[in-house]
């Protein structure tokens, strides 16, 4: 199954920044029966790999992924964390290499039509369109749709419930990927049933 089709199963990728391991099986598991099962744990802080062994033990029916994958290095630690793919903010020559020959898949990141190009002839078809808010939102890709349309994106950053709607209307679109279905205020509370609640809105709202 392509990266595209197993991303595309659930409308919304929640971006997980985890702090404390111990958050990380109860956040996952609220997002999980608020319908979202596919999780993306950022490189963004030191525990986020042990975060991700943590969830992948006890919930092995999540599919979960790294981002903030910046360097080859880092799909390594990837895999060998039981990652299922990887993603990163941008891409470069050396990381592209590494995402072909990797274990598991790399959705790259791209900001404008030159790197789409890029990634385009790097081989890549699934795209991370980042920062979404601010270079352009569901304008800019519908734009782009009929330029290259054998591309296919997973808008983030800026991405929120109010234009979630907006994002998934386009054909080109196969999911978003965004943090406020699991804010920090929620999180540090331990409000699992507030997280869901959102997931499940999220879901609700995108028709899935």
């Amino acid at each position: 199954m392509s990266l595209q089709k197993i991303l595309g199963q659930v409308p919304v990728i929640p971006v997980l920044a985890i702090h404390d391991p111990d958050h990380a099986v109860p956040l996952a598991r609220a997002l999980a029966e608020g319908g979202l099962t596919i999780l993306e744990v950022t490189l963004r802080t030191p525990v986020a790999l042990e975060a991700l062994r943590l969830i992948r033990d006890a919930l092995p029916d999540i599919t979960l992924g790294v981002g903030t994958v910046l360097q080859p290095e880092d799909m390594d630690r990837a895999a060998n964390a039981g990652a299922s793919f990887a993603v990163s903010p941008g891409l470069t020559k050396k990381l592209a290499d590494a995402g072909r020959y990797s274990g598991i898949p790399l959705l790259p990141g791209v900001a404008t039509v030159s790197e789409m190009m890029l990634a385009r002839e790097l081989g890549y078809r699934s795209l991370k369109f980042f920062p979404a808010g601010p270079m352009g939102g569901p304008a800019a890709l519908k734009a782009i749709a009929p330029v290259m349309p054998d591309l296919a994106f997973c808008p983030t950053g800026g991405v929120t419930a109010v234009n979630l709607t907006d994002y998934l209307a386009l054909p080109n679109v196969f999911c978003v990927g965004g943090s406020w279905v699991a804010p920090d205020a929620l999180v540090k509370a331990g409000d699992w049933k507030g997280i869901s609640d959102l997931a499940r809105k999220a879901v609700a709202a995108a028709g899935r």
